[in-house]
């Protein structure tokens, strides 16, 4: 199995068949989920004792299979947060691949880890964080909110001497890994009044009405909500966690991408006072999947929660050495942020920025276009490129309906969302390709 013979040449030209035409096509079909029953049918027993022969493997992978896996990098696909992956990140994955590298150290992978490193770099330059400053790519948001929360924790203990018990102040719009995170982590979460984002004002009023402000460690803020796209007021809160000593972490998942683009650098003033922050280049950073990016003020905060020792790491431990195992809980670790730096490094951090504007812009011109037509109705202005909307007389089953029907006719994938107890549609923009042609399609649809 581990040879290079005529069996493994064989499978390399289908693979590499597939993932050519795949890269060519030109527009990516969106597909559909099949029933389970249905589908085991069509692709019947795929795992025998004895193998199978590699090409009808594959038929069943692009007959069968794909076509029942929905494309994230279609710009059709507007629901949750999609994925838009330049071709140079999709295929720098390949390499990842086939190099065997395993990220967790500098010993194993100094130059995977220092490439890693300068895309983190960039990432901690447009946040306004110091020199010294770093972190690692993780698998996702979710963990890296995890990860810094920990962190937050184990600070305020040692800081205070004692083990707790800890809360962190949140907004109502946090995503939901962070409450997850909380619980896995034995905190409970300070609830700040405020539906659509957390501000300096009331996590203030909160800590102030708080018996036990001693209590809370950290708040975390979020610069660019899943939901609807809004940043936090991280300057306010910034402000009022630095009076009383919290950890501030920012979940920028999804929106902190828009720091590439200079002249919408002042939606996320404050973020350069934060203790940590995430961005995911797999949501509107152009890398394939699985990436999100994790940094620290103080990386060597992160250091002594995370890193692990036993006999067998003492190896990886150097003086100096810069191990990814370090700030994250994980030790096996693809070299996941080597798609996003060869991208940045071929296209050039200027292209980067015209993608987001690009999808900025196409947000901008399709709330233009509900608010024109006579049959929506904007529900609010989009701040970065979720934009929310109403089709004036319908209630939720009109929209369970009309999102089912344009999966089905293959128009587009979306999904309603809720807006206070308002059913309402959603897209989110993070394709740079999208036409404007698309939009007119796609509301014409709800007439």
């Amino acid at each position: 199995m581990h040879r290079f013979d005529d069996r493994t040449a064989e499978i390399a030209r289908l693979c590499f068949d597939y993932a050519l035409a795949r890269l060519r096509m030109e527009p990516v079909p969106l597909d559909r989920p099949r029933p389970a029953g249905e589908l085991a049918a069509a692709a019947g027993a795929t795992i025998t004792p004895g193998g199978r022969d590699p090409a009808e493997v594959m038929r069943t992978f692009t007959e069968v299979l794909a076509p029942a896996c929905i494309s994230n990098d279609s710009y059709r696909y507007l629901a949750f947060i999609p994925e838009a992956p330049t071709k140079a990140a999709q295929l720098f994955d390949v390499v990842v691949s086939a190099s065997a590298i395993s990220g967790t150290s500098w010993l194993e992978a100094s130059g995977a880890v220092h490439a890693e490193n300068e895309a983190l770099r960039w990432l901690a330059q447009l946040a306004g964080f110091p020199e010294g400053a770093g972190g690692c790519f993780v698998a996702g948001g979710s963990a890296a909110n995890l990860a810094a929360l920990a962190v937050a924790r184990e600070t305020a203990a040692r800081r205070h001497g004692r083990d707790g018990p800890w809360r962190v102040a949140v907004a109502q719009p946090v995503h939901s890994s962070v409450r997850a995170a909380l619980r896995l982590l034995g905190m409970q979460p300070l609830e700040v009044p405020g539906e659509d984002r957390l501000v300096g004002e009331a996590l203030a009023a909160a800590l102030a009405a708080d018996p036990e402000p001693e209590g809370v460690c950290a708040v975390v803020a979020t610069a660019g909500t899943t939901n609807a796209g809004m940043v936090d007021d991280l300057a306010g809160v910034a402000e009022v966690a630095a009076s009383h000593g919290l950890w501030v972490h920012v979940d920028g998942a999804y929106g902190l991408a828009a720091l590439a683009v200079p002249e919408e650098r002042w939606r996320f003033a404050g973020i350069e006072a934060a203790d940590s922050f995430c961005v995911d280049p797999h949501k509107w950073l152009f890398a394939p999947f699985d990436c999100a990016a994790l940094l620290y003020r103080e990386p060597e905060l992160a250091r002594r929660v995370h890193a692990q020792h036993a006999a067998y790491l003492d190896a990886i431990h150097g003086a100096g050495d810069w191990n990814p195992s370090d700030y994250a809980y994980h030790l096996t670790r693809r070299a996941r942020g080597l798609p996003f730096w060869f991208s940045l490094a071929v296209h050039g951090t200027d292209a980067y920025a015209a993608a987001v504007r690009a999808t900025l812009r196409t947000a901008r011109l399709a709330a233009a276009r509900i608010r024109a037509a006579p049959h929506t109705g904007l529900v609010c202005d989009p701040e970065l490129s979720v934009v929310l909307w109403r089709r004036h007389g319908w209630g939720p089953a009109d929209y369970e309906a009309w999102c089912r029907r344009l999966l089905d006719e293959q128009v587009a994938f979306l999904l309603p969302t809720r807006w206070g107890t308002e059913t309402v549609a959603r897209a989110v923009f993070c394709h740079p390709d999208c036409p404007e042609a698309f939009l007119d399609e796609l509301l014409a649809t709800m007439r």
